[in-house]
């Protein structure tokens, strides 16, 4: 699920196209500066922007977009430290928003994370331990 709308660019004209491809050529050495001031890019961020400026040299359209991270409930349960019988309890109570997927329920990292703070933040820690329900049983 794209969290803001995909920007679509057109490609570069021919003569920029080429310009960048010479300038590309067996460098992956990209220096970034935002107002004036250089930023050094982590590698995983380096080889997007070198893939992006490739494409646009080969006079490619490109699409960028973001994408949000979405868990299985026995993925988030972990993260949040509790069962997972729990935690679909909770997108049962409409607590915890959760999507599906067919019959397969996804949950956003973001609102696993954001259940967390406010659980920090009201000082309770996790509400269930792991591996106990609603009503403190074992799960399963």
């Amino acid at each position: 699920m794209a969290l803001i709308a995909p920007r679509v660019t057109a490609g570069l004209p021919a003569e920029d196209a080429q310009k960048l491809r010479y300038a590309l050529d067996g460098s992956h050495d990209i220096t970034v500066f935002v107002d004036g001031t250089v930023h050094r890019l982590p590698p995983a961020a380096r080889d997007a922007v070198v893939d992006l400026l490739g494409r646009f040299s080969r006079g490619e359209a490109v699409t960028v977009s973001s994408v949000e991270e979405m868990l299985t409930t026995s993925r988030a349960a972990e993260l949040a430290g509790i069962s997972h019988t729990y935690l679909r309890n909770m997108t049962d109570r409409g607590e915890i928003p959760v999507e599906y997927r067919g019959t397969h329920r996804r949950i956003r990292l973001a609102d696993i994370m954001a259940w967390l703070e406010t659980q920090k933040k009201n000082g309770m820690g996790a509400v269930s331990p792991a591996g106990q329900d609603d009503e403190g049983a074992g799960v399963e």
